[in-house]
């Protein structure tokens, strides 16, 4: 399996998103320009240039026609995704931190850091087909959770939205009272800060990836621990693949404790998991800092990292892979 590295970016990787149809991978990254690429041959089609600030996440709606992207210079910014143009910013008091769509893309949930006297949010937006009906107002916010809230996606139909971060617990919100439903319990939950959350394909469940060098694998609607996996290094990133009951960690030390002269270079390590005996089945190598995104391609053939490094590296998996035994 020869992976396709991509070289676009600057600086360090932060999120990586397919589009539904699998053919176009979006990344974000802290050089403050969005990018997309072809997702089978690698190859870079565009950027988004708006931002003024590093980048943390992004989502793309079901027809792949928008885009939108989460910022530290304070604003969240729709997209046309075919032409590049700017179409919407939703400007906050504080740094942007997650984006995630509704089913139906007429709702965006987005999170902003706590800074300076504001607290950390979550806030739900109205999202308009034609951009020049497009307003800013939100429909909700949510304020209650200490620390950032790195992750914020919505719940089965839209009813519930997910959210974890620094404080490590997960919590479960109504989307449209802002009541707090579920919090993950203190015993079985994560011991440090909630790096990741990415969701599986039906939205019945998702996995969640911490510093506390775990991921963890959780019922979406009753919030039910149903497997962990541990692993030897800090957590930045985890995926489910959508074809086989694999799951997959990134992660790597924190990029200020990690030597500038590793004798390990290119040992940052994408690891395997197999989602229900909770085993390592096995590893991808080639990052030269810690993995900080993963994405599956929704056909379960490909997958791609984005690492401190800057660089994405896609994997199109040999045959050898779909019969794996344990």
């Amino acid at each position: 399996m020869r992976p396709i590295l991509m070289k676009g970016h600057e600086r360090p990787l932060t999120f990586l998103k397919y589009n539904r149809d699998g053919d176009l991978l979006f990344s974000c990254a802290k050089d403050h320009t969005p990018t997309v690429w072809f997702a089978d041959n690698g190859e870079r089609l565009g950027t988004y240039r708006g931002h003024n600030g590093a980048v943390w996440c992004c989502d793309v709606s079901r027809d792949s026609m928008r885009l939108i992207t989460g910022s530290a210079d304070q604003s969240v910014k729709l997209w046309n995704v075919q032409t590049g143009e700017q179409l919407y910013s939703f400007n906050f008091g504080s740094p942007a931190r997650a984006v995630d769509l509704a089913v139906g893309d007429k709702l965006a949930v987005i999170t902003t850091d706590p800074f300076m006297d504001s607290p950390s949010a979550i806030h739900v937006k109205q999202i308009s087909r034609d951009p020049s009906d497009q307003t800013g107002e939100s429909v909700l916010t949510i304020k209650g959770p200490q620390g950032r809230i790195n992750r914020a996606v919505w719940g089965p139909l839209n009813k519930t939205i997910i959210s974890a971060g620094e404080d490590a617990v997960v919590r479960i919100w109504d989307s449209e009272t802002g009541k707090l439903l579920k919090e993950s319990d203190k015993e079985s939950g994560h011991k440090k800060t909630i790096t990741a959350l990415s969701k599986s394909t039906d939205g019945s469940h998702f996995l969640t990836g911490s510093l506390d060098k775990s991921a963890k694998l959780w019922d979406a609607r009753t919030l039910t621990l149903i497997k962990t996996y541990v692993t030897e290094r800090p957590v930045n990133a985890v995926a489910m693949s959508p074809l086989l009951d694999h799951v997959v960690l990134g992660g790597g030390q924190d990029a200020s404790n990690v030597t500038t002269t590793d004798h390990r270079a290119g040992k940052f390590e994408a690891k395997f998991f197999d989602k229900i005996l909770q085993e390592e089945i096995g590893g991808v190598k080639g990052h030269f800092g810690p993995i900080n995104a993963l994405a599956f391609n929704p056909d379960g053939k490909s997958f791609s990292s984005g690492g401190e490094d800057g660089y994405v590296r896609l994997h199109h998996f040999d045959s050898d892979y779909f019969n794996i035994k344990i």
